[in-house]
């Protein structure tokens, strides 16, 4: 993870957008020697949500407190995916 200061960061934010956006990298932005904030990809936060919502589930499947859920049917009935 690149860190670099605020006060360092003004004048090439412009490049280090791109940086997190299409490179992948995270970089923490710096206030006093502390992690203040990070810019990162919005590829990366997608990916981690989908890896908490698996998570949660596989988590909620061990316990045994999954709900009922939705037939395949009626799923493919209300996105109109039913074959006439």
């Amino acid at each position: 993870m690149t860190q670099i200061a605020i006060s360092a960061a003004r004048s090439q934010l412009g490049d280090l957008v791109r940086r997190a956006a299409h490179g992948r990298e995270t970089i923490a932005l710096t206030d006093h020697g502390h992690v203040a904030a990070l810019l990162v990809s919005p590829q990366v936060i997608e990916d981690l949500e989908d890896a908490l919502a698996v998570a949660d589930y596989q988590r909620r499947k061990a316990e045994g407190t999954l709900g009922e859920g939705i037939p395949m049917a009626e799923v493919r009935r209300r996105l109109g995916l039913e074959q006439k």
